[in-house]
């Protein structure tokens, strides 16, 4: 049995960070629900898990009575099939582990009886179309590989993840991707394979649009099934266009041929979103500002002869921009925030995340900077141009990425060491301590996973007092935790915070804002100022 030197309970715990993968040859439909066999092989690039990832901790002791899961703060059910089968698969290959320093030693046939806790942290909205599921089930993958001593590769344990979501597979790898469909019916050979590393191809600057955050109406997994059952496009592009295409993308990548690369993934990102219109009854996951998005690139392209920008649009509203080079990059920023400028009062910076640096080379330093931007050359004169401020919740600036990581520092656990059970607050816990990254005065807090409990250095604001004259509050929420601060700071938050969302709750006396997935850590961090307690 698993034992320890000491007779204190103990807890082993495995932190990993996986990025998510947008593809550019699409994913859609199912040969066999259960193992999440795909009828198409589809190609997929990895976006840098320092933008967009999923933190992911797993933790076992002998204490733990059963597996249990938190996502995002808020405990999820295990009994779902997709979970069970990963944890299954991944217990069935279990090795023997010793951690000498801990002194605890694990046997094979341990695994069986111990219980795992399981906490998971998007830094991205999850279910809006930006693949937060593959993200999640590769990191899982990954993190129980690594705590149970595993010893097959990322292509072995890309079809573990595979089966609970399909796209998860790719995130296994960085760089260029390809997810083989396989020809087995036990889908043994349904795996990823990794086309290219990210520094293949690294002139490639990736713009997501953020339209909506809010979970799609209608999910990948019953799309799927619905348009297999009833989409005789979906057929004729599995056995008829797919394959030509995965062909023409694998010879585009290995040569870096961006026209080529272009015309396949904004051709087979229509074709997908046109095989949901071809459902019955049709799914819509674009919408207005979707599309109004598609024309900006498609009139600049055209204007300029050759492709300078890709789109790619999940099963989701939000955009994938994929620009063939940093200049193509800063250019397509400028267009992107003149059709769809923030709201004056918001700080340019809140509104591009990731890669700041993007807004420099661009000339933007501030909203006098977006105000001034001149109309595109494409657009002819005496055409009337609708902008569209408040459209799109922010920007995200990234680039191709690597894969799946250890996480090495133990105080970036999600789960606490001494608990089993994650580092998130309740009503009446201590703040909670977010790590940051600090370029000169620029701070990145709301992209960073919760580290764990630690105490304010704050500025610029003064909480000696945070509720003066008994003013009221803002309401912030997320999962089962909520956050008060005094409504004079409203407008300090819209400018901090321009994704959250504010409705009055008129029984309570206050406002209430939905922070759509970004953790009480992030917010407070972005709330209450710059600096934060190390």
């Amino acid at each position: 049995m698993a034992v320890s030197k000491g007779s204190e309970p103990w807890i082993l715990m495995v932190t990993a960070r996986s990025p998510t993968n947008i593809a550019v040859i699409k994913y859609w439909g199912k040969r066999d629900e259960t193992l999440i066999l795909p009828i198409n092989d589809s190609i997929s690039v990895t976006l840098d898990p320092d933008h967009l990832c999923t933190t992911t901790t797993v933790a076992v002791s002998p204490a733990f009575d059963s597996d249990r899961m938190w996502l995002n703060g808020k405990e999820i059910s295990l009994s779902g099939g997709r979970y069970q089968s990963c944890l299954r698969e991944i217990r069935r290959r279990a090795g023997d582990v010793e951690d000498e320093k801990k002194g605890i030693r694990i046997r094979k046939v341990d695994w069986e009886r111990l219980r795992v806790h399981i906490a998971s942290y998007n830094n991205f909205p999850t279910a809006a179309g930006l693949a937060s599921s593959a993200a999640g089930f590769a990191c899982l993958a990954f993190a129980l590989a690594k705590l149970m001593n595993i010893k097959e590769e990322n292509g072995e344990l890309s079809s573990i993840a595979r089966q609970g979501s399909g796209s998860a597979c790719r995130s296994l790898y960085g760089g260029f991707v390809k997810w083989v469909m396989g020809n087995d019916a036990s889908g043994h050979d349904s795996i990823a394979v990794q086309l290219a590393n990210e520094s293949h191809w690294d002139d490639l600057v990736i713009i997501i649009a953020a339209v909506s955050s809010q979970q799609k109406e209608t999910s990948s997994t019953a799309g799927m099934r619905e348009s297999f059952d009833t989409s005789t496009l979906l057929h004729y592009r599995s056995k008829v266009v797919v394959p030509r295409r995965i062909l023409q993308m694998e010879e585009a990548i290995r040569n870096r041929d961006f026209q080529s690369f272009a015309r396949l993934t904004c051709a087979d990102s229509n074709q997908f979103h046109a095989v949901c219109l071809d459902t019955s009854p049709p799914i819509f996951y674009m919408n207005d500002t979707s599309r109004r998005i598609i024309n900006c690139v498609e009139r600049w392209n055209q204007f300029e002869g050759t492709p300078q920008v890709a789109y790619t649009y999940d099963a989701g509203p939000n955009a994938v921009l994929i620009a063939r080079n940093r200049t193509a990059a800063s250019l397509l920023l400028k267009r992107l925030l003149f059709y769809f400028p923030p709201s004056p009062d918001t700080e340019l910076t809140s509104y591009l995340l990731g890669d700041k640096s993007i807004l420099e080379e661009a000339g933007l330093q501030s909203m006098k900077d977006v105000e001034n931007l001149q109309a595109p050359p494409e657009i002819k004169g005496g055409i009337s141009v609708d902008k569209n401020s408040g459209s799109v919740s922010y920007f995200i600036c990234t680039r191709p990425g690597r894969g799946p990581t250890l996480v090495v520092d133990e105080d970036q656990a999600l789960i606490d060491p001494r608990t089993g059970i994650p580092k998130f607050p309740n009503m009446d816990s201590s703040i909670l301590q977010a790590q940051i990254r600090q370029q000169g005065d620029d701070v990145t807090v709301h992209l960073d996973m919760i580290i764990g409990f630690g105490s304010w250095d704050f500025s610029p604001l003064d909480l000696e007092n945070p509720f003066p004259n008994n003013e009221g509050s803002v309401h912030l929420w997320h999962g089962d935790h909520d956050l008060m601060v005094p409504v004079s700071l409203q407008r300090y938050i819209a400018k901090k915070l321009p994704w959250i969302h504010y409705h009055e709750v008129p029984a309570a006396g206050h406002l209430f804002a939905h922070g759509n997935g970004y953790s009480d850590a992030i917010i407070k961090a972005l709330l209450l100022g710059e600096k934060w307690g190390q």
